[in-house]
């Protein structure tokens, strides 16, 4: 397996924050995720923005279909490299 770097595209920040906290007890990732804004574009106002969880996975263990289902419970999906 090679080191890969998972995206998950979050509707809002609250969602975001929720599923970092998650993402360790579910999957064992002991770093951190990072968490951005990423606001669409055009769009000035912070309402309109959508959150990205970066999950390192240095190891490639992560299922990526697993982290599909995962960001799904909070609306959301996992990027395609």
């Amino acid at each position: 397996m090679s080191a890969v770097r998972h995206v998950l595209v979050l509707p809002d920040r609250d969602a975001a924050e929720e599923a970092a906290e998650t993402l360790g007890d579910r999957f064992g990732v002991a770093e951190e995720p990072l968490l951005l804004r990423d606001a669409l574009a055009g769009e000035d106002d912070a309402e309109d923005a959508q959150w990205l969880l970066v999950v390192e996975d240095p190891d490639g263990r992560l299922d990526p279909a697993k982290l599909d289902e995962f960001a799904e419970e909070w609306d959301g999906w996992r990027e395609e490299p």
